[in-house]
């Protein structure tokens, strides 16, 4: 049957692809000694990539289960038989009751798989299948066309090492398999034949493995369908022992089937084999494959026959022999064979070379029939011959020359920045930037070489395959290129290193010692500077990218931009070739460019989950043949050298897996070896816990490696490894490990391995308990560090080689113990925390970034918990402002139900009610986030905190409400009074206007007679009701103001405090409050002298004066702004543009404002106020104030002065005046009455709904109101850098707050202006037309409400006021005085009601513009007003050094205060002691010095500035994570603004605080996209 039709390979449109079958799937994640004959194919290459041998011995399960079913009753071989039937009558006891089911050929899997593969999943099969020690097609016919193919491309990746044992010495040799030249020794038979001509091969090369397939082996079968005709080579490798076989590494050929069939290959074989070996059965003269064998016998080649019939001795005759194989042991005629074969291959000089067989005609070679391979090579070799005749140790130097000396000497300034030396000021720092900036553009100068160019072009080729054919020949022809090299120079270091040791050993200490010692680190930078693979090509790409990048300038010589190079990189990963992640030379992660190549993977495969597994290990230890081995990798080294740095490359999931494993990719991290030497001999302990703690950081699970059982290197790498991950825990990041003990005999012994898990369990709780005392940490065991199972954790490998190399195969148990790990591997998978490429990115940014400072934990800083806990931020903002909003919306309802006397009292559960379905929303919205958001591994942390957030902040919204509209309702009473008048007085004018109207009723002839008479009436009025009325005066606040404190201070204040032209202190934008302090129980000492750093101004005053600590600072600033917040809602519940302003509410306020200071000092133990902060308190207070009380007041006299209500209402009286006159109907001026009272409430509630339905509309679109704290403070200072005014600057620094309220009303200002006609007005219509329809929805059900109740006028107004109480501010009360006589004609009523209404909608409509909308609404209910209200609950702590703000969305939040952007302290008034120098210390950078000190300036202590937080206090509760980065904003406004600045502190940027140069090179446009990449 045709194995391709069983295999399922029949009808595949795409061949097998080495990208598909190195998915992880279910399939590869289970071991199979039996599968399903469909899943034969997936099962063999499973274990092939695992390098495990038995591949070629799956069972097929049928053969089982069809055996079972068909033995049934009716089977002969169930019947009962006797014995002579049994052993004589054999035909009785036939073949009938056995399955015809055969099991398919094993060799027909493996050419099943190789015929329907592409040619990168034959080449990655093929190496496979070297590694296995298993014979590789040479010579392939093709099962349909017998065209027979030579796939050289599949043996380019192969290298066999031997030695070659001399008299005086041992030779060792690595070849490319293609390139060896070695004799070869070809086997083929005539006619079919009794011995198993595989069977002798194999023990001529290993007879303990199967390196050829025959009849023997399990599985084996006549039915095989593929081999006949095929050509297998394998290679014999001596060890160099004495023991070896064949002295020289010699190749052997096999030719499957009768070579009578198979002239092409026979010919081949023949021609270029050194000595010919045919099997023969009984020949005939006549037979036809004698014309063959005579020509072989007068060959001069050697010639043995093996004669499988025969029984005579071994016959030679010159160089041909003649060996009889019947009824002889096997290992007799082995031996016979060998001793013949070395016998001829001493005699013969002729050698074989794999890509000869290329020469041959009529046979396709696979790389010239593949066109994407021919012109791959081409494009390899084309870089190739511009290396020719150079230098192997110069070639980097020349040909790629920004990752040389100019990289190495910029990572080495780097490091330097980050760990600053003793007393290392700004100006250093700058200097050490400027110094980094200049070799990046040396950098940058530097030419990108034609080699680098063609690289470029290739990999930039929009066709894949060929893109890839060229990277892979690249790495073939570069091997081959520096093999040969690098092996002489490491030999010649191994010869060097041991002669070193052997001088030392000997105590020799002289000269000549350290002669050879310098010799010895001249090879090592040969050594370095020779090695040259794919690698250092792509991370000269990558310095390329990062040092234009630094420049902001594309190369000349490039042939696109800069920017595209990442997206080469990132394809290469998804084509899966792995990338340098940590340079292992420089020791360095090129952060910049790694960044960029993620975010194209970004780009390119969207934003996936990925699972990074790490190894670490000591050198040699077997970590990348684990990893290989694993999941079928090839991780890149250059020829001859161990891993170095750290590479990491993607492994795809299969969709099947995708959902179980919650991962898209695992991404895998090679790592070099720990413990190993550098190149110039020296440990590199620093480097090692470096590597360990970058990738433990990294991984989600690290492996750790352990090869053998030695306990001194078990304790040197569990010592890194534990220091590594107690950093983690320090840092709040979860990883988990595994430990896998290689080459550890007897595995199967389980009493062993407990002991070793119960030893290595011990191990790591020694060690933690020593890491524990470094890192200062409380941790008695391992498990107090990470989860760790002794039990499941641990894992016991096999030795990897079944025998000794280079001729044993990988162990199998090997292989299952790999199997195993990947099982523990995707349990840990499954419960581990997902992270998205984005957050890998940020990950190994920050790491490295820690590990930059010397001390990792204090240095760390998680981005992703950052940008977590921002985005966190955002949503608390959005589910505040749904709660805020959803009770402003109750709160307007109410409060028009209270001023038209609907309710008379409000309850808590009322609000809480309201409330009820807003709260579930925000409660569904919060749970979603948490469960379902990117984060929300990460977010879990804060679940509980912000649930208790949510229920605080809404019972303070309750019980807020609930005092506000309180305070209005105990404000009725007088109120009422106010109402009554106004009324009063406009019905009075009602009934008048109407005894007017009635007698001018027969002399007014016209209109214009009419017009004037009412005017008189108008002004008459208003004579009459002046005196009568108490004039309502404007305000002067400021005057009473002075009045009171005057009243309260005459007499102990200087009199420039209490005159009117006196310049106040604005107290809210004071840098320091010390002027305004008094130390209780002050010395002579005076001012404390600052020893060392620098040190906050002094200002000399009355008396005995210090300076204050910054704690103390602090406390006075929040004192000052909780009493403004106080008093402004003090001056709200006055409710003033209602009841009108009165001097008693000043004098309340001031009297609150003494009572506070006075509780403040009774607390504060060390000082008390002069009488000049009060007296500026009050000032700063009022004269903030004063503004919007007047605004207030004058809202209140446009609403209640007789003489302005009248000429407001004066159109209104002239229509009702008009209908009087013409003798209206009833109903039409009543109508007219009510259309006329309800426009100025009618206003106001359209006024307010459009403020607040603006307000949302802010909310979400404006782009500075739409996000987090952050995202506000990012525009505050773009807007600020914009403008370029100091004072404003000022005012920001020292009263953020005030100035976030002024950048809001500015902000909403501005928005109101730009969206009034699309937007603004529109709001307004919609709100006047929804409000009419309610309008007159109210008409018309108290029309039907009287007419079935049988009612009158009364009722009909009552309920019309009824259904308005919770849309306007109108009542029965507005009627009363009225004298209305509409009978029963309330249909005419409503009638007039909808006929005059669209009027006074309109004229309300006309009179709305960008003016109006601000001067008609009260405070309260400006948008401005509730964004500050809503944007102001946030914490205000500032920095204790350099006055940042502390950026949380939440006041009083739990943890650190922090802050994106820190400045230089000399911006909050810190100097250099003992002189009048300005500091330009930025905190981020001083507190990553180890001997700057700060001066506490209420005790005699100083305190390191790394360790701030020991001083307690203010200090102890901010995060200030060392950072080196540019932060350009602050660093420019000290440049733009330094005159100002020192005029402002009376100090300047001289000596110790001159400004760095580097400083001056920023623009405003580069501070303003800064901001972006910082905030």
């Amino acid at each position: 049957m045709n194995p391709f039709h069983r295999l399922h390979l029949e009808g595949r449109h795409h061949k097998l692809r080495a990208a598909d079958v190195l998915q992880l799937s279910a399939h590869s994640l289970q071991s199979h000694e039996s599968c399903a004959e469909e899943e034969l194919i997936q099962t063999f290459i499973q274990k092939l990539l695992m390098m495990n041998y038995r591949a070629r011995y799956i069972e097929t399960n049928e053969i089982n289960e069809e055996d079972h079913n068909e033995q049934g009753s009716n089977d002969p071989l169930n019947q009962e038989l006797d014995s002579d039937d049994f052993f004589f009558n054999l035909r009785s006891v036939s073949n009938k009751g056995i399955s015809k089911y055969e099991a398919i050929h094993p060799m027909d899997v493996q050419m099943a798989v190789f015929h329907c593969a592409d040619s990168f999943l034959k080449q990655l099969m093929v190496t496979k299948l070297s590694q296995c020690q298993y014979a590789l097609p040479l010579l392939v016919p093709d099962p349909f066309t017998q065209q027979i193919l030579f796939p050289l491309w599949t043996f380019r990746q192969i290298n066999k090492s031997w030695k070659i044992r001399n008299p005086n010495n041992e030779i060792s040799q690595t070849q490319p398999i293609y390139k060896a030249e070695t004799p070869m020794v070809s086997f083929f038979r005539f006619g079919s034949v009794s011995s198993s001509k595989s069977y002798l091969m194999n023990s001529l090369i290993n007879e303990k493995h199967n390196t050829f397939f025959h009849r023997n082996c399990p599985g084996s079968s006549r039915t095989r369908v593929l081999m006949d005709g095929l050509v297998e080579i394998a290679w014999f490798c001596p060890s160099g022992k004495n023991m070896d076989k064949f002295t020289d590494c010699v190749a052997f050929c096999n030719l499957h089937g009768d070579a009578g069939d198979h002239e092409k290959q026979l010919q081949i074989l023949t021609e270029m084999a050194s000595v010919n070996v045919v099997l023969l059965p009984k020949l005939d003269r006549n037979d036809k494959s004698m014309i063959k064998l005579q020509q072989l016998y007068k060959d001069l080649k050697p010639l043995i026959c093996l004669f499988t019939e025969d029984e005579s001795t071994l016959t030679k005759i010159k160089k041909k022999y003649r060996i009889c194989l019947k009824d002889r042991s096997q290992s007799a005629v082995s031996e016979e064979i060998r001793r013949a074969i070395n016998d001829c291959l001493s005699e013969s000089s002729s050698t074989f070379r794999l890509e000869d067989v290329s020469k041959h005609s009529d046979i396709r070679v696979d790389e010239e029939d593949d066109e994407d391979c021919r012109r791959g090579r081409e494009a390899a070799q084309q870089m190739m011959s511009l290396l020719e005749k150079k230098d192997l140790t110069e070639i980097k130097e020349s040909f790629l020359p920004h990752q040389g000396k100019l990289w190495h000497q910029w990572c080495q300034k780097n490091k330097e920045l980050h760990r600053p030396r003793a007393d290392e000021t700004e100006m250093d720092i700058s200097k050490k930037k400027t110094e980094m900036k200049k070799i990046r553009e040396q950098q940058y100068e530097s030419d990108i070489s034609e080699f680098m160019k063609l690289f470029i072009k290739e990999i930039n080729s929009d066709v894949e395959q060929e893109k890839t054919f060229f990277i892979k020949w690249l790495g073939i022809v570069l091997d081959e290129y520096t093999s040969s090299d690098l092996y002489a120079l490491h030999h010649k270091y191994n010869e060097k290193w041991s002669a070193v040791l052997k001088m030392k050993e000997n105590h020799d200490e002289s000269e000549q010692l350290t002669a050879e010692e310098t010799e010895l680190e001249r090879i090592s930078e040969d050594l370095q500077a020779a090695a040259f693979g794919l690698e250092h090509i792509m991370r000269e790409i990558g310095q390329i990218y990062e040092s234009s990048s630094s420049v902001k300038k594309n190369k000349k010589d490039l042939q696109f931009h800069f920017s595209s190079l990442p997206s080469l990189a990132a394809q290469m990963m998804i084509s899966g070739f792995p990338l340098e992640l940590m340079d292992g030379d420089a020791a360095h992660v090129p952060v910049v460019w790694i960044s960029a190549v993620l975010d194209e993977l970004i780009q390119k495969l969207g934003d996936q989950r990925v699972f990074v597994l790490s190894v670490l290990g000591l050198q040699s230890s077997g970590k990348s043949t684990m990893l290989n081995a694993m999941f079928g990798l090839q991780f890149a080294v250059s020829a001859g050298r161990c891993t170095r740095g750290a590479f990491m490359q993607l492994v795809k999931v299969s969709d099947e897996m995708k959902t179980q494993m919650n991962f898209d990719y695992i991404l895998v991290v090679d790592t070099e070896g720990l413990r190993a030497l550098e190149l110039a001999g020296r440990s590199t302990k620093d480097h090692d816990n470096e590597l360990a703690t970058f990738v433990i950081g990294l991984a989600n699970l690290t492996l750790i490696n352990i090869f053998g059982e030695n306990p001194a290197e078990m304790q040197d790498i569990l010592q890194i490894v534990v220091q590594a991950f107690l950093r983690m825990k320090k840092v709040k990041l979860n990883p988990s490990c595994v430990f896998v003990h290689q080459n550890v005999s007897e595995v199967t012994a389980g009493e062993k391995n407990m002991e070793g898990r119960r030893r290595l369990q011990e191990k790591l709780d020694e060690m933690t308990k020593l890491a524990a005392e470094e890192e200062v940490y409380d941790a008695g065991c391992f498990r107090d560090v990470i989860e760790f199972d002794v039990q499941n954790d641990v894992k016991y490998f096999a030795q990897l080689w079944e025998g000794s190399p280079p001729m044993a195969p990988p162990n199998p148990i090997y292989c299952e113990n790999i199997q195993e790990l990947k099982k523990t591997i995707k349990l840990h998978a499954e419960k581990s925390k997902r992270m998205q490429l984005i957050e890998l990115k940020d990950r190994i940014k920050d790491l490295w970034k820690a590990l930059l400072n010397e001390r990792f934990v204090f240095s760390f800083r998680n981005s992703l918990e950052i940008s977590a806990y921002r985005k966190l931020e955002t949503e608390y903002s959005k589910w505040s402002w749904s709660l805020r909003s959803a009770m402003m919306e109750t709160e307007n309802k109410l409060h028009n139900k209270i001023e038209n006397e609907a309710i008379h009292e409000v309850e808590e559960t009322d609000l809480q009610r309201e409330l009820k379905k807003t709260s579930e929303e925000v409660e569904k919205s919060m749970s979603e986030f948490f469960e379902k958001d990117t984060y929300a591994d990460i977010l879990i942390q804060w679940k509980k905190s912000f649930e208790i957030k949510i229920i605080d902040l809404q019972e303070n919204i309750v019980r807020e409400t609930k005092r506000k509209l309180n305070e209005i309702l105990h404000q009725q009473d007088l109120k009422k009074k106010i109402d009554a008048q106004r009324i009063n007085h406009e019905n009075t004018l009602f009934e008048k206007s109407k005894e007017l109207a009635l007698k001018l009723k027969h002399k007014a002839k016209d209109e214009e007679t009419l017009k004037k008479e009412f005017d008189l009436f108008c002004k008459q009025s208003e004579d009459l009701n002046v005196p009568n009325t108490c004039p309502i005066k404007d305000v002067d606040l400021m005057r009473d103001v002075r009045k009171i404190l005057i009243d309260i201070y005459e007499g102990h204040l200087p009199v420039d405090h209490i005159t009117e032209d006196r310049g106040y202190i604005n107290i809210f934008s004071m840098s320091s409050y010390c002027e305004y302090i008094i130390f209780k129980n002050s010395t002579k000492k005076g001012v404390k002298e600052a020893l060392k750093g620098a040190y906050r101004r002094v200002k000399e005053t009355i008396g005995y004066s210090r300076t204050l600590s910054p704690e103390k600072e602090a406390e006075i600033k929040s004192f000052v702004t909780v009493v403004a917040q106080q008093t402004n809602k003090m001056i709200q519940s006055f409710n003033i543009s209602k009841m009108g302003y009165n001097k008693s509410c000043i004098q309340q306020l001031i009297h609150y404002i003494k009572r506070r200071v006075t509780e403040h000092e009774v607390k504060a133990v060390k000082y008390k106020f002069k009488n000049e902060f009060f007296m500026d308190l009050v000032y700063s207070i009022c004269t903030r104030a004063n503004k919007m009380i007047t605004d207030q007041h004058r809202l209140f006299r446009e609403a209640n002065d007789p003489v302005i209500y009248v000429e407001k209402k004066r159109e209104e009286y002239y229509s009702i005046f008009q209908k009087y006159y013409h003798e209206a109907t009833s109903p039409d001026i009543f109508g007219e009455i009510i259309c006329q009272k309800l426009k100025e409430p009618i206003e106001q509630s359209v006024y307010k709904k459009t403020a607040r339905d603006l307000t949302y509309e802010i909310m979400k679109k404006c782009e500075s109101l739409n996000g987090n704290r952050s995202n506000l403070e990012k525009h505050i200072l773009k807007t600020l850098a914009e403008e370029e005014d100091f004072n404003k600057y000022m005012n920001y620094i020292n009263n953020p707050r005030d100035h976030l309220k002024s950048f809001i009303r500015d902000e909403v200002s501005q928005y109101i202006t730009d969206k009034f006609s699309f937007s603004v007005l529109n709001k307004m219509k919609k709100n006047i037309k929804l409000l009419q329809q309610k309008i007159m929805k109210a008409a018309h059900l108290s029309t039907e409400h009287v007419q079935v109740n049988r009612g009158d006028v009364g009722l009909w107004l009552k309920r019309f006021t009824q259904k308005l109480s919770n849309v306007v501010i109108f009542s029965e009360k507005d009627l009363s005085g009225v004298k209305y006589d509409v009978e029963d004609d309330f249909k005419l009523l409503e009638d007039v009601i909808r006929e005059k209404l669209p009027a006074i909608m309109s004229d309300i409509s006309s009179r709305f513009n960008t003016e109006t909308f601000p001067v008609k609404l009260d405070y309260r209910f400006r948008p401005d007003e509730l964004l500050i209200d809503h944007f102001c609950q946030c914490c205000w702590v500032q920095c204790p050094f350099c006055g940042a703000i502390c950026t949380n969305n939440i006041e009083n939040h739990d943890g650190d205060h922090s802050a994106p952007l820190h400045r230089s302290i000399g911006l909050n008034g810190i100097y250099y002691n003992n002189t009048s120098n300005l500091s330009t210390y930025i905190c981020t950078s001083a507190v990553a010095s180890s001997t700057l000190y700060f001066h506490l300036n209420d005790s005699d202590d100083n305190v390191l500035w790394r360790d701030y937080r020991g001083a307690g206090g203010v200090y102890a509760i901010w995060n200030i994570t060392p950072d080196f980065s540019d932060l350009p904003y602050w660093k420019w406004f000290v440049c733009r603004f330094q005159k100002d600045l020192e005029k402002y502190y009376s100090k300047t940027f001289d000596g110790e605080g001159e400004i760095p140069e580097e400083w001056r090179k920023y623009t405003k446009q580069d501070v303003i996209e800064s901001l972006d990449e910082y905030m």
